[in-house]
């Protein structure tokens, strides 16, 4: 039963992707269609991601009442039903109701699956699972550009990208024995989550280090998922389809990270992982700094995915061992809003940075990110070695 378990969890990470990549590479036609500024934007993902923090913080609370299979169930559906609303839209007022639906579903689900996985698989299956995430990423911005160049336009992708999760809902849905079968298993390894506010987790410095990291590795992902699209076009010169289908190749990296992190999961330490990941990312964003031609462009954000795609599975992974099983679910969901926080903060903050200065500004933002998610990494690093947690 776990087995079978576990490939419905790699099915719904795909879920989980699929509506993250949709809006950056929907937004340059979208927003002149529906009569929004560059800068608009930023409403939507601001909300999107303010419900994410939001049920990232309640996350402990609901999984502990209602199980992880319930909330992966009726968080799928939530996305579902919000991207089929944002193929309806004829407003900004319209998306940003739709945002928080698809907002609320997606911090719930990220902290009851990622936390189940960490402790009850190996640390290859974290990756993995990233890597499936991956997948929807890569292969929702593909489908939109079809759509974009033909008939059905932005919505058309929307309405296909919805049907896709419509799929996944009824596997989720239809899984939900097999969630209660493990956990009446003995053998099933659950550990008894202890409650840990978060005044107390605030007090932690570990905690506090490891929550910009988080904050600065998703900002990066998002700055580069919402705005990669408008620097190719607007910094770049290219059609939207044509950046489309170029940033393609920043989820493809992302995803073959992932991948990659997975295959030597049981060979290379992770917090090794780790530190190659982010010694990519910071090559990568150099690369993108240079006066080069579009191709090199490109290839800078393919080894800005791929270096960043191991960072966040094996922070996951790691988090039983850094705090405490029976901490992990707690500090689990607030990882999770510390990562989305970065997510609802700093992207848009970019969005106006662009949309006053241009979007040439785009590596040079990603540099600064870089500094984020880097520097906590090493005091976090010795204060792990300090109390013994280090891998």
């Amino acid at each position: 039963m776990a087995t079978v378990l576990l490939v419905v969890i790699y099915i719904a990470f795909i879920g989980l992707g699929i509506p993250d990549s949709l809006f950056g590479t929907a937004w340059p036609a979208m927003g002149p269609a529906l009569g929004a500024q560059v800068a608009d934007a930023s409403f939507v993902t601001v909300l999107i991601s303010a419900g994410t923090v939001a049920s990232s913080l309640m996350s402990a609370r609901l999984i502990a009442r209602f199980g992880p299979g319930i909330i992966t169930a009726a968080s799928t559906l939530a996305t579902a039903l919000a991207l089929l609303g944002f193929s309806c839209a004829g407003s900004l007022p319209w998306l940003c109701l739709m945002a928080l639906p698809l907002g609320l579903g997606a911090g719930a689900i990220d902290a009851a699956l990622n936390n189940y996985v960490a402790l009850h698989y190996k640390a290859a299956h974290t990756s993995f699972i990233s890597c499936f995430y991956g997948v929807g990423v890569t292969l929702s911005p593909y489908l939109m550009s079809l759509t974009l160049s033909g008939a059905g336009g932005w919505r058309g992708g929307y309405r296909l990208m919805a049907g896709v999760q419509g799929v996944i809902v009824l596997l989720t849905a239809a899984s939900l024995p097999l969630w209660k079968r493990n956990a009446a298993d003995p053998a099933s390894g659950q550990a008894g989550p202890a409650a840990v506010s978060l005044r107390e987790q605030v007090r932690d410095p570990s905690i506090r280090l490891v929550w910009l990291v988080f904050m600065g590795s998703c900002a990066i992902e998002y700055t580069c998922n919402n705005w990669g699209g408008t620097f190719l076009t607007e910094g770049k010169g290219m059609t939207p389809d044509e950046a489309a289908r170029m940033i393609t190749l920043y989820y493809i990296g992302m995803t073959a990270g992932r991948f990659l992190s997975g295959l030597v999961a049981g060979r290379v330490r992770s917090w090794r992982l780790i530190g190659i990941g982010q010694g990519v990312v910071a090559a990568a964003v150099l690369l993108l700094l240079l006066p080069l031609p579009v191709p090199a462009a490109a290839i800078g954000l393919f080894l800005v995915g791929l270096g960043n795609g191991p960072v966040f599975p094996n922070l996951i992974y790691l988090t039983p061992r850094n705090f405490g099983r029976d901490r992990s679910q707690a500090v689990m969901g607030t990882q999770m809003a510390a990562a989305n926080t970065g997510i609802l903060l700093l992207p848009p903050v970019f969005g106006l940075m662009a949309q006053g200065a241009g979007a040439w500004l785009f590596p040079h933002f990603l540099l600064a990110l870089v500094l984020l998610m880097c520097l906590p990494s090493l005091f976090l690093v010795r204060r792990l070695r300090a109390r013994g947690r280090y891998e």
